[in-house]
């Protein structure tokens, strides 16, 4: 069955980085587009980046110049690079694909 599962989640101080991964199985993954979301206590899940087959990534205001989306189609993964981490990126962070979610992993930005 089509799984994703991420990793990588932690506790980093502000302007920190960490990255966060997310293993694809069950699907062909070079074919589909990929994404991040995240969700903050209290807040909608948002729509962080997302990578397609081709051409160019997206990615939404509040992370653009910070967050770095990138995928290896040959390991069936995907991976967000996550710079100058600020208290307000606190959320837990799911990578989805294939109408899938992962079970999401937390990142808490805190001195």
């Amino acid at each position: 069955q089509v799984q994703l599962v991420e990793s990588g989640g932690g506790l980093v101080q502000p302007g920190g980085s960490l990255t966060l991964s997310c293993a694809g199985s069950g699907f062909i993954f070079s074919r589909n587009a990929m994404s991040w979301y995240r969700q903050a206590p209290g807040k909608e899940r948002e729509l962080l980046s997302t990578t397609y087959t081709s051409g160019p990534n997206y990615y939404a205001d509040s992370v653009k110049g910070r967050f770095t989306i990138s995928r290896d189609n040959s390991k069936g993964m995907m991976y967000l690079q996550m710079n100058n981490l600020k208290p307000e990126d606190t959320a837990v962070y799911y990578c989805q694909g294939v109408e899938t979610w992962g079970q999401g992993t937390q990142v808490t930005v805190s001195s």
